[in-house]
């Protein structure tokens, strides 16, 4: 579904991505783990157009998208819940949802309302209040409930589980398996925490200064001592 192909990204002078190669082929979960800095936020924003790719090419169900902007990706049904959360902090959480749908469109407005419902009960419970006075936890599962809203055949996720509590760290990764296990969403995820990341996904990249330098199914990577070394080692 999504292959990146010896893609280079740059701030200015400097490089980020340094000729990345990574696929996530329909119906899987796909962690890219890595410390703080190693560039895999950059390649998740790359994907969405901003920043672009400066050298090589980023495939979508077949079409190149290297060269398209963020909101013509959204309409191939890209979505993307970003680091930081990002919602609509003076928006309503109905309101949030709302701007999650336009790509969607209004027709499966309710049916979908009810799905994110379900699977983040908090929210309908908070359905007037701003986004910006939600806790942490209540503000990722909105991030996360608006890009579903868009109705993605890709979804992205970048750092889900930061900065949250355990217990809202496993809600939020049993929603996303939930979705996987039920509806096949294709999910590929950005995470530092990379045990949880690797529990979650089906196969798993290891990146290290803007290089992929591992990568296989996530029971062979969390069971190499050099991973285990390196990022799970206390994690869990």
């Amino acid at each position: 579904m999504l292959a990146v192909r010896g893609v280079h990204t740059y701030y200015g002078n400097i490089r980020a991505l340094g000729g990345v190669d990574l696929d996530v082929h329909p119906g899987e979960i796909v962690a890219l783990i890595g410390a703080n800095g190693a560039g895999k936020s950059t390649l998740m924003m790359t994907i969405c157009g901003s920043p672009r790719a400066r050298q090589g090419q980023i495939i979508f169900d077949g079409r190149d998208i290297t060269g398209m902007t963020t909101h013509e990706i959204a309409r191939l049904r890209i979505a993307q819940s970003p680091e930081g959360r990002r919602i609509f902090a003076r928006m309503s959480v109905l309101e949030n949802l709302q701007m999650g749908s336009v790509v969607a469109g209004v027709q499966h407005f309710d049916e979908d309302l009810e799905r994110v419902f379900k699977l983040f009960p908090r929210l309908k419970e908070r359905l007037n209040q701003r986004g910006g006075t939600l806790s942490g936890g209540e503000q990722q599962m909105l991030a996360i409930a608006r890009a579903l809203m868009a109705r993605p055949r890709l979804l992205l996720l970048d750092e889900p589980s930061l900065g949250l509590a355990p217990l809202i760290v496993k809600q939020i990764f049993d929603a996303i398996r939930e979705l996987n296990r039920s509806e096949g969403l294709t999910v590929f995820i950005v995470e530092q925490n990379a045990y949880h990341a690797l529990k979650l996904a089906h196969r798993g990249y290891v990146m290290v200064n803007g290089q992929i330098t591992l990568s296989g199914p996530s029971k062979e990577l969390i069971s190499r001592e050099e991973v285990r070394a390196a990022y799970l080692e206390g994690a869990h």
